[in-house]
């Protein structure tokens, strides 16, 4: 039975009682157990309870309300130790899940050929020759992408978001502007490392780019990260549901220690660093042909680990309306050390203004094809069988050529040769000790062949379908048929490079994330109004002007991928406006023509149209004369422009001229349009403003737009209401244009009469009018002979083109043809040498 301390009934107990000094002592003791009063928060409810909190600065460390602050050096050693321990666990076995990637990556990179291996088997200097196909389609695409994405006045522009404005047209080219500078001319870095990365990608198949703002640098920073230094989890497909982000950072101690100084890591001393590298990293410096020696290794490099992760760290628990922690784990940037596994820092990684506390992005993925998985697949992945086979091929041809050339076999037994130890030079003769006999009988060279044919052939195949693959068997300017049309071209060129294409877009939607994040980094650092300078004048850029008004995008086109591409786009339209320039606006094709060769200073060559102007009447008739367009304006004196035209229409030369009477006719029937518009305004000026007015006020008030929306019979009466005024309008636009009309004619009529009454003068008129009929017939006549020409020429083009592709056809079958007669000729001849030898050796019989 369990013992129950308590005084048992009925029991005669002794009681000791304490002395003075003893209560005292224990008082003491009470008291100093009891928490300050001072130091005590209490809270007063509204139901007349009260809330007491015995340590209220517990929850929240001093110096933790600055939300930018590093948090480890406001925590303990107890919390940080156990942390670092376990995200240095978490990263090795994020690192060791993808060792088989590493693995296949730093194999692949010896398909490049950058370094000759000297090879002893199957003989000494056997060939060790790499073939340059993956080198070549790195080397293509990095030229071809670098090209299309970076270009050299910049890779941003920008798009209105909305209705466009002037005021949002000039905030749209400040960022463009400020952003192509900062990346051009103060961001040195990026031009080189993006270059870097185009080499990398289309290797690893995935690359990544990180943007920050550097405090050291003062400056935004878009910095190019090789896939081997950023590890996710197994279970991740994407950065955004990556539950954790490693990033392996290097950095020198004096680097380090300036951040410890200006407060950004701990202050703390760490182990002194020591080299270590990755295998990839290995393989990569072995390529390059450098490597650590010396004061190198003892000058190594820190290497520090960014971990973002969540975390649900204590003292910073998130916490819901009602103080109490919530579970959640919240979004922390966590840098440790990888040789002390010490934790450096912690940092909040969310906006201050934030209630969800929705991650910070500040990594960008890069693929150049889509994997399985989190990475992308690269060209050593998907070509890297057929570089192996077109080398392994290579080799076997450059190693039977040597063999074949510098034979070797047996000599008989006796045989000396003076100065055996040296190869034979040309024109040399040595002397040859042979106990008797024939000197041919005591050698017997092996029977090497020459390179075969066969395999020439499947190494010639191996090399095409990688080039085809990757995209670099781009047809020349020069081959082919050059009297094929445009589109013909620019099919094949699409036919061939689809891959390419896909991958550009790629690119495209990666560059978008990547200048939305360098987007937000200005809107967060820059001043409100940021001044710079540029060449020839001033320039300024509002740090409200990132704002979601302005989207920023890649310069580069997503759907043009090469100025190959570029050109036979702008070549196809210009040839289609060409067949039919009346409904087609000719200088803009000729002018996206130009921009599409590179031409600069195209104003210079192509001066651009002049824009419509009012005119007076007297350059209205000068321009009829010469028979250039004019048109009328809102705000001109219709009437006078009206009779001046009528005044000139009654002379002898415009008389005999219909075209001049037609292009008078014309602009006066555009001024009697706009006096009836004119008059319109005039006429319903209130029920115009009163109805634009309820239309604001809808806009402007939502409550007025729910009842719309809710009440579809008074949405539909505004609609009729809508309707009606607008028939009302029309109806007496129309009024007033047929009097007009009428007038004009009558006006016209009082005009001409005087020559209207002579019958000579009617007959010329009547036989000017048939005249320009039958020059209108004959006009029309040429323009449909002239576009049956056009359509006549290209359907000759592309029957000449099919008969051309079916005779390279007929010409491939003949040549496969007499290739494989060639063959069974030479088999049948060796089946048939072979017999005879045979034959020989039958009737010679055994050899004694």
């Amino acid at each position: 039975m369990a013992d129950v301390d308590k005084s048992l009934p009925n029991v005669r107990q002794n009681i000791t009682v304490p002395s003075e000094q003893e209560q005292m002592e224990v008082d003491t003791a009470i008291q100093e157990s009891m928490p300050d009063p001072n130091s005590t928060e209490i809270t007063e409810n509204e139901d007349g309870s009260v809330d007491i909190n015995f340590e209220p600065g517990a929850e929240a460390p001093e110096g933790a309300d600055n939300h930018y602050a590093n948090l480890a050096s406001l925590l303990p050693d107890s919390i940080l130790e156990p942390l670092g321990s376990e995200l240095y666990a978490n990263y090795t076995d994020y690192k060791e899940s993808r060792r088989e990637w590493e693995q296949s990556y730093s194999k692949g990179l010896d398909l490049l050929g950058f370094q000759f291996e000297q090879r002893t088997r199957p003989f000494q200097g056997a060939s060790g020759a790499t073939h340059p196909v993956l080198a070549e389609a790195v080397t293509q695409f990095q030229a071809q992408a670098y090209k299309e994405l970076l270009p050299a006045n910049g890779p941003i522009r920008t798009q209105i978001l909305g209705q466009a404005t002037p005021e949002k047209q000039d905030q749209a080219t400040r960022v463009s502007n400020f952003m192509n500078y900062e990346i051009m001319n103060v961001m040195k870095e990026y031009e080189p490392e993006f270059d870097q990365m185009l080499f990398y990608l289309p290797l690893a198949g995935s690359t990544f780019k990180k943007v920050y703002y550097d405090d050291l640098l003062g400056r935004a920073v878009s910095k190019f990260v090789p896939a081997d230094d950023l590890v996710v989890p197994y279970s991740a497909t994407s950065l955004e549901d990556a539950e954790a982000i490693c990033h392996m950072v290097k950095i020198s101690e004096n680097d380090l220690r300036k951040q410890q100084v200006a407060g950004f890591y701990r202050d703390i001393e760490l182990f002194s660093p020591y080299a270590e590298e990755s295998e990839v990293k290995k393989k990569e410096r072995e390529l390059e042909g450098t490597r650590m020696t010396g004061q190198q290794k003892d000058n190594a490099m820190y290497t520090l680990i960014e971990c973002h992760v969540d975390l649900d760290l204590e003292g910073f628990e998130d916490r819901g309306e009602d103080g109490i922690p919530t579970g959640i784990k919240v979004p922390y940037i966590v840098t440790i050390d990888n040789g002390s596994r010490k934790v450096l820092s912690i940092r909040r990684n969310y906006k201050v203004d934030d209630p969800k506390k929705n991650k910070t992005q500040y990594f960008v993925h890069f693929k150049f094809l889509p994997g399985l998985g989190f990475y992308g697949f690269g060209l050593i992945h998907m070509i890297g069988g057929l570089t192996r086979a077109a080398t392994a091929a290579l080799r076997q041809l450059i190693d039977a050529g040597t063999l074949s050339n510098l034979p070797a076999g047996f000599k008989q037994r006796g045989i000396r040769v003076r100065d055996d130890a040296q190869s034979l030079q040309p024109g040399e003769f040595r002397d040859v000790d042979a106990p008797g006999g024939n000197l041919r009988d005591a050698f017997m060279p092996l029977p090497y062949k020459e390179p075969s044919q066969t395999l020439l052939q499947l190494m010639g195949i191996c090399v095409s379908a990688g080039q085809r693959f990757a995209s670099i068997a781009d047809m020349q300017v020069g081959d082919g048929n050059q009297q094929a049309a445009v589109g013909t071209t620019v099919a094949l060129l699409e036919r061939g490079s689809r891959v390419m294409s896909a991958i550009h877009k790629r690119l495209y939607a990666s560059m978008k994330n990547e200048f939305s994040l360098l987007a937000d980094v200005f809107s967060t650092y820059l001043p409100p109004v940021y001044p710079y300078d540029v060449i020839g004048g001033n320039n300024e850029v509002k740090q409200q002007d990132f704002d979601d008004k302005i989207d920023v995008l890649p310069v580069a086109d997503p759907n043009i991928f090469s100025s190959t591409q570029r050109v036979s786009i702008a070549q196809t339209e210009l040839q289609l406006a060409q067949s039919n320039p009346q409904i087609h606006n000719l200088y803009e094709a000729y002018r996206d023509m130009y921009e599409a060769i590179g031409v600069k200073n195209i104003d210079t060559i192509l001066p651009p149209p002049p824009k419509p102007a009012p005119k007076n009447q007297a350059l209205e008739h000068i321009d009829a004369l010469a028979g250039k367009p004019f048109q009328a304006f809102t705000g001109q004196d219709h009437q006078a422009h009206i009779s001046a035209h009528l005044a000139f229409m009654g002379t002898t030369m415009a008389q005999n001229n219909p075209v001049i009477m037609t292009s008078l006719e014309k602009n006066i029937f555009e001024h009697i349009n706009l006096m009836a518009d004119e008059q319109v305004q005039l006429e319903f000026r209130d029920k115009i403003a009163q109805a634009q007015q309820m239309a604001q006020q809808m806009q402007q008030d939502p409550q007025m737009q729910m009842q719309m929306q809710s009440n579809p019979q008074m949405q539909q009466q505004m609609q009729q209401q809508q309707q009606q005024l607008e028939l009302e309008i029309e109806s007496r636009k129309a009024v007033l244009i047929a009097e007009m009309t009428e007038d004009f004619v009558k006006e016209q009529k009082e005009a001409i009469g005087i020559l209207g009454n002579d019958p000579l003068v009617k007959l010329r008129a009547r036989e000017l009018d048939l005249k320009a009929q039958d020059n209108m017939r004959k006009q029309k006549e040429d323009d449909a002979r002239l576009n049956l020409d056009k359509m006549k020429t290209l359907m000759n083009q592309n029957l000449q083109e099919d008969k051309m592709e079916q005779q390279e056809d007929l010409a491939i079958l003949r040549a496969a043809t007499s290739i494989e007669k060639q063959k069974m000729s030479n088999r049948a001849k060796i089946k048939n040498d072979k017999m005879k030898q045979q034959d020989v050796r039958i009737l010679k019989g055994p050899r004694s």
